[in-house]
């Protein structure tokens, strides 16, 4: 056998290692959304915890690798248990929404606590001596561990779809899930089955944190850095599908391994292209059963305030932010403004049309990487440096929202997350964007050929100038009658839909709107910083705007001003605590969900209505719209 036929079957063999660890961590999530319908976002860092569970048992109290392959599951198992009767169960009548955000400040707070104890450096895990060696086959070494990995996690797979779809307890768990009230009728304790399957989903991701740790090194990052392949590997097989997530991971570790002898350029992308190509022949996945949205209950209801409490309000606003590089360092301000920007983004698509994207960053990082090659190597002005940075985010943004509209509720937001990450691989890759080291030292120009953007008082009259013309469009938008067909869409698609509306063309150009605005935070923000990085496109990024949209309050234009003050605020104030400021944001992301639901805005309004009484005829004109929402509807 010659060298590349070599070189194919060690990856064909690579790829099935892979492919195995893909599937075990997959099908975790896929029991958890299979039978909850909750997306469990805290998956990677619950993956993580069962690595990290194992090692600390042999580090510490000397326990091996076989008493931890079983003592490591049961005891995060266990935290999910826990985890499940504090905090989940109190979402699970609300938007399916409410549960992706409250696992996403899970994950941020427990990946936050690890890193702030054990750094982000990884930790050895020796392979257990009854495994040490390996197979020669002739054109191919195959390590006993690897053989190991392959033949446990399919037994341990196909195990579980057999106990789950073959057998009563399993049938008696989908009863507990699909008709609660007739199976509690039945004398069976509903809730306890839900928290075991829970338990049970978090056990077999930990499973999979022990089973890779002597391979990959045990560390803070290893559930973060897998999070968006296993999610691909979800959406593809289908949501609802166990199956599905069995064979799609197994299948695209194989695809994955080839793409290495064939292309390797490709083989960090080509999971998310796959994702792509499914989602256009079948929206549900290869497996997956299509699931009807039901009518959006998040908690968004306007609260009529008086034309001259807006007034008053406007006009402090303006003052304020007029002389706020005065009042404060005049980088934090401007820096504040970027992602009050950004945010205005997320929240035109979410508190006004009831779209979770999870993709935001894609058009916020490529708009930020436009402008500066652009600007650095076409020598571009910062105008028109801004007008291609947010052409190129707008075309994305039309080209994602064709595909993603496809799909309702949290599958879109799954869609835009994976989609998203096509992106962050591409500027990995991309020599155009230098990789790691980013787009550095970008010429600050001079705007209109007249104004040195290097000036930090200029750069922050002009990010102002973009907000507020941003600020305006969106006002504009949702006072519209398009907002007021946009809001009835999110109130209740399919009454919509009856009403003659032509909703995926609504949804598709709101989709590229907010893609536009975000383009323009993400070039305003290369404006400040001068450089472009992969930060930029991280799904961390995504992640931060929606937390900033959540705090200031969903649905208000306020809120991501507001929300934007908080959330820079910790990170610039809190820096020197390091990892405390992901914990503190995990915290506030919880309790936002749990507590706050509304925001600081939100809240603020509501305390406001209750204050000045029943609403007067002379309403603010996003009441005036909430209100108009209805009549579009009916």
């Amino acid at each position: 056998m010659d060298i590349s036929a070599a070189a194919l079957v060690g990856q064909l063999l690579i790829g099935l290692i892979n492919g195995s660890a893909m599937a075990m961590l997959s099908l975790g999530l896929a029991v958890i959304f299979g039978l909850l319908n909750i997306i469990n976002v805290t998956h990677g860092a619950q993956y993580m915890m069962g690595a990290f569970c194992a090692w600390l048992l042999l580090t510490y109290l000397g326990i091996g690798y076989w008493p931890a392959l079983i003592a490591a599951p049961v005891i995060v198992g266990l935290s999910g248990i826990a985890l499940e009767r504090v905090f989940l169960r109190r979402v699970y009548k609300l938007d399916h929404i409410y549960g992706f955000l409250l696992t996403l400040g899970l994950s941020l707070l427990i990946e936050g606590a690890f890193r702030q104890q054990f750094g982000t450096s990884g930790q050895a895990y020796d392979i257990p001596d009854l495994l040490l060696g390996g197979f020669e086959l002739g054109f191919v070494f195959l390590p006993a561990y690897r053989l190991w990995i392959i033949v446990f996690s399919t037994t341990v797979c196909f195990g579980t779809w057999f106990v789950i779809e073959r057998t009563r307890l399993g049938a008696t768990l989908r009863a507990a899930t699909e008709n609660p009230g007739l199976t509690q009728a039945f004398g069976i304790n509903v809730p306890r089955m839900v928290t075991l399957t829970y338990g049970g989903g978090v056990a077999l991701a930990a499973l999979a944190g022990v089973m890779v740790a002597p391979i990959y090194q045990v560390g803070s990052l290893m559930g973060a850095n897998i999070l968006a392949v296993v999610f691909a590997v979800v959406v593809i097989g289908g949501l609802n599908s166990l199956l599905g997530a069995i064979v799609a991971g197994f299948s695209l570790g194989i695809i994955e391994g080839l793409t290495k002898v064939f292309y390797p350029q490709a083989s960090s992308t080509v999971i998310f292209l796959v994702m792509v190509l499914v989602l256009l022949l079948k929206p549900a996945g290869l497996f997956g059963t299509v699931m009807h949205a039901s009518p959006s209950n998040l908690n968004l209801d306007s609260v009529p305030v008086g034309r001259r409490v807006v007034a008053l309000a406007t006009v402090g606003g303006l003052a304020l932010a007029l002389a706020a590089p005065f009042l404060f360092y005049p980088l934090f301000v401007t820096q504040v403004l970027c992602y009050a920007l950004f945010a205005l983004s997320f929240n035109l698509l979410l508190g006004y049309g009831g779209l979770m994207s999870f993709g935001q960053a894609a058009f916020f990082g490529s708009a930020s990487y436009v402008m500066a090659y652009t600007m650095k190597s076409w020598g571009f002005g910062p105008e028109l440096g801004v007008l291609a940075g947010t052409a190129a985010a707008t075309l994305l943004g039309a080209a994602f929202g064709w595909i993603a509209i496809r799909r309702q509720g949290i599958y879109f937001a799954m869609i835009t997350f994976a989609l998203a990450q096509i992106v962050y691989f591409y500027a990995v890759q991309a020599p155009w964007t230098e990789g790691e080291n980013g787009i550095q030292a970008v010429p600050a120009g001079h705007l209109f050929g007249v104004f040195d953007l290097s000036n930090r008082y200029v750069v922050y009259y002009f990010v102002l100038g973009l907000f507020l013309f941003a600020f305006a469009l969106v006002s504009r938008t949702v006072n519209s009658p398009f907002g007021r067909v946009l809001e009835a869409i999110r109130l209740n698609e399919p009454r919509a839909i009856s009403l003659g509306y032509r909703v995926d063309r609504h949804k598709l150009l709101a989709f590229t709107l907010s893609a536009a605005i975000a383009g323009l935070a993400g070039s305003a923000k290369t404006s400040v910083f001068r450089l472009a990085t992969l930060t930029d496109v991280e799904w961390t990024t995504s992640a931060q705007v929606v937390l900033i949209t959540l705090v200031g309050g969903l649905g208000t234009l306020l809120g991501p001003v507001v929300g934007a003050v908080v959330i820079v605020g910790m990170q610039n104030y809190l820096a020197e605590f390091g990892a405390l400021v992901t914990i503190a944001q995990g915290v506030v992301f919880v309790a936002c969900v749990l507590m706050f639901r509304q925001g600081i805005v939100g809240g603020a309004l509501g305390l406001l209505g209750r204050w000045q009484g029943p609403p007067q005829q002379d309403l603010e004109p996003g009441a005036a719209r909430h209100a108009g929402s209805h009549e579009s509807a009916s």
